[in-house]
């Protein structure tokens, strides 16, 4: 791959990331990861190292693009700051779990787990029928400290931020509707990729064959270019949030999830589908 069109491709990349952030307060990482992972391949790294530093990387990039969207959802109330408090923290230590466990298992394994992850809440999604947000909304430490501290794991596991376990579960669980969810999700995503970079820099540090500019499983070039992107788009993608019905957000969140799941799990190239 020439380098005008690995450039390229983070351009795009970013562009995607900061959308699906302010839309959905999913994070981007379910973007990012399978991409960065892809472009590391063709490079010629190793597959085990290239998914470790997919996740790290993708960790990088969404605290910048999670950042521009939390604001965003504050200035229309649409964060709950009780909420961001105690499955931030809990999910901050989450996080340095899940990220030392993904740079000490296989890589096929990481990428497996994480395909069949998204795979399973996106069916939970699916199935969801009526939220609990009108007039049922749960304020119960406990469950926001056990939510966030999972959500925080599975985010160092699989550089993703949290998102894909924070709005599925506020939404299910909580009584959040899915504008709020996303909000608070943007929110506390900040908190889980902090604990999970640090995870995945100390642990790399030592590491031999990532790719230049690399610090530990973070690469710092990659970082920047899909930041530079996602920042602004993440501002536009909280404006459209406004603007589509809730059960189309629902939906928007399924496909993609099923989408990027399959393609990791390589079941499009097993059934010959250019996807």
């Amino acid at each position: 791959m020439d380098y005008e069109l690995y450039l390229l491709v983070l351009v795009l990349t970013g562009v995607g990331v900061g959308f699906t952030t302010g839309l959905l307060g999913i994070g981007g990482g379910f973007i990012m990861v399978p991409i960065l992972y892809y472009l590391l391949i063709n490079m010629g790294f190793d597959p085990t190292l290239a998914i470790r530093a997919a996740f790290g990387t993708s960790l990088a990039i969404i605290i910048p693009t999670a950042l521009s969207s939390a604001i965003g959802h504050y200035r229309k109330q649409q964060v709950d700051l009780k909420a961001t408090l105690y499955m931030g923290l809990s999910g901050f230590l989450g996080a340095l779990l899940g990220g030392y466990i993904a740079t000490h298992i296989p890589g096929d394994l990481s990428r497996i787990l994480f395909s069949t992850l998204l795979l399973l809440v996106a069916f939970r999604m699916l199935l969801f029928k009526e939220s609990l947000s009108y007039g049922d909304k749960l304020d119960n430490v406990l469950l926001f400290l056990v939510v966030g501290c999972f959500a925080g794991i599975m985010s160092g596991l699989f550089g993703v931020g949290g998102g894909i376990i924070l709005i599925p579960a506020m939404v299910l669980f909580m009584g959040f509707n899915m504008r709020e969810a996303g909000g608070t999700s943007s929110a506390i995503i900040i908190l889980t990729s902090i604990g999970g970079i640090l995870a995945y820099v100390l642990n790399g540090l030592q590491v031999t064959g990532l790719p230049s500019s690399s610090v530990g499983y973070v690469n710092l070039l990659q970082v920047l270019v899909i930041v530079l992107f996602s920042i602004p788009l993440a501002q536009i993608g909280t404006w459209a949030s406004l603007k589509l019905p809730e059960k189309q957000l629902r939906y928007i969140v399924t496909v993609l999830m099923i989408y990027i799941s399959l393609k990791m799990m390589g079941i499009f190239n097993w059934l010959g589908l250019p996807l």
